[in-house]
């Protein structure tokens, strides 16, 4: 498994990042993000879905939902945010296989489910830097992840 890492001075940064890796993604590709809470693991999605879509979309937490699914144009996005989940078994009811199938899975707080999760991914980690609107990502990448890291 490849690892990289890379310093996000602002906001600005980050939605560059984001943008950058919405348009390398393909149906069936996995991208779990950690962090603590409010390390921005949802305005990186925002940022992420906002790049694909061809409008102003509304991209909201689904912290109490646990699954917001966005249908673009090109591409299905399902965004899980799993803080809420109490078993691991619980995903299943929530299509996980489906959106592994037919779409991109962008996949909060992964950690309940880790060892039913494809090794064929990508884990995000957004860590709090010292200056205030900054974070150093940390990406680490399997399968085709790991082939593009490389290239990087």
């Amino acid at each position: 498994m490849q690892k990289q890492e890379v310093y996000l001075e602002s906001l600005e940064q980050t939605k560059i990042f984001a943008s950058k890796l919405a348009k390398i993604v393909s149906l069936g590709d996995i991208i779990t993000l950690r962090g603590d809470l409010g390390s921005g693991k949802t305005s990186f999605v925002q940022y992420f879905i906002r790049s694909l879509s061809e409008e102003n979309i509304e991209v909201t937490s689904p912290t109490f939902n646990l699954l917001h699914v966005h249908q673009l144009k090109s591409l299905e996005i399902w965004h899980f945010d799993l803080y809420r989940l109490k078993n691991r078994d619980e995903i299943y009811e929530l299509g996980i296989e489906d959106a592994w199938n037919n779409g991109v899975s962008i996949i909060e707080w992964p950690e309940i489910i880790q060892d039913i999760l494809p090794k064929n991914r990508l884990d995000l980690y957004i860590d709090f830097a010292k200056q205030e609107n900054a974070r150093i990502l940390t990406w680490k990448g399997s399968g085709k992840w790991a082939e593009l890291l490389l290239k990087e």
